[in-house]
């Protein structure tokens, strides 16, 4: 008799330790945390009090011994203070990597981007049927003995055209990437955390670079007040400050980053929930929280215009949905010819990667 027979769930069977499952809340919480492994260890407890995470076999204790016998966090000498190494940033880095990026499905469905390609330097996972004037070397060998074995059978082996299979290659160009990430108050307003998928989107986009692209560059530029770079392994201590947005002082400082950079391809990507409220005019901040102000508006679009021609496209990810500032967001666009994306949190390092690995992908005449 067919049917199904339903059992009791055991989390031990899907092949991880309780270690590792317990790994996996840690590294999320260290994101929320900004990398403090005291706090984070906090909030261990208390899940570990509301939900039994450990038990008498295996405790809290364990499990930060565990940390420290696997390299995740060390401790201080002198202050006795417990910090993250550098084999958890990586680790955070790569669990971004395969949260966001993971999620993305091979579909036909809403996306109408068309690439063409041809000879190249990166072999394409699909294959088709040869056409005449294929070239010899786009011949897949592999896959066209397989037709040939099937169609024709092993003992009288013989290989015929519509046996081969084509494999082609993509141009994949060089390219810099400078990634903005607004870290004004706004972020944290209105009870919704916009930094920490922020964050996650770049230390995930810092990765597939790092290790898919490794000829490809990323500067990462955090702004408020002011703008600054920061380093990839300071992903997950990144946080809010009580800042406005110098949107301005942020795409100065990607432009001139750029500037020093030799790939023919660059790039910027902006993340920002606000509007731009802010400028630095010598040592003084002329500040205005209250709509758009037109003085600084037209420094922003000003700076989008020199972007163009420069040949730098600004891909902006407005996380808002005030229809004044889609607006001034539209405007801004197209002054630079670039693109916009009104993302909300969930669907953000969907939008970006998909905008990055589609900008990769292109055909050298």
């Amino acid at each position: 008799m067919l049917g199904h027979r339903f059992v009791q769930y055991d989390p031990n069977a899907q092949g991880k330790t309780r270690f590792e499952q317990m790994l996996d809340l840690f590294m999320q919480l260290l994101t929320y945390t900004n990398g403090d492994v005291a706090e984070a260890l906090q909030w261990m407890n208390e899940l570990d009090k509301k939900y039994q995470l450990t038990d008498d076999e295996y405790g809290m204790g364990d499990f930060i011994d565990d940390l420290k016998q696997n390299g995740y966090i060390k401790e201080d000498q002198q202050t006795g203070a417990i910090e993250i190494t550098g084999k958890s940033e990586q680790t955070i880095r790569k669990r971004s990597l395969e949260e966001i990026f993971g999620k993305l499905k091979k579909t036909k469905q809403g996306n109408h981007n068309t690439f063409k390609p041809g000879q190249g330097d990166e072999l394409n996972p699909e294959t088709r049927p040869f056409q005449f004037g294929d070239m010899l070397e786009q011949i897949d060998f592999t896959e066209s003995i397989r037709n040939a074995q099937i169609n024709h059978g092993v003992e009288s082996f013989s290989m015929q055209e519509d046996d081969l299979q084509i494999r082609e290659t993509d141009f994949k160009a060089q390219t810099s990437t400078v990634l903005m990430i607004d870290v004004s108050h706004s972020m944290i307003l209105y009870g919704e955390d916009r930094i920490t998928p922020a964050k996650k989107v770049a230390m995930a986009l810092s990765e597939l670079i790092t290790t898919k692209y490794p000829k490809d560059t990323l500067d990462i530029v955090v702004f408020g007040n002011d703008a600054w770079p920061v380093e990839i392994k300071d992903l997950p201590y990144l946080q809010v400050g009580p800042y406005h947005t110098n949107t301005v002082a942020g795409l100065e400082l990607a432009m001139d980053l750029l500037r020093r950079r030799r790939n023919p391809n660059k790039q910027i990507f902006m993340i920002t929930d606000g509007k731009p409220t802010c400028l630095k005019i010598g040592k003084r901040y002329y500040k205005n929280s209250f709509g758009l102000d037109r003085r600084i508006t037209t420094r922003c679009l000003n700076l989008a215009a020199q972007c163009k021609k420069l040949k730098i496209p600004i891909t902006t990810f407005m996380i808002a949905s005030d229809p004044y500032l889609q607006r001034f967001v539209t405007e801004f666009t197209e002054t630079n010819n670039g693109k916009a994306f009104f993302a909300s949190l969930d669907k953000l390092g969907a939008f970006i990667f998909k905008d990055f690995e589609s900008g990769k992908r292109k055909t050298v005449y």
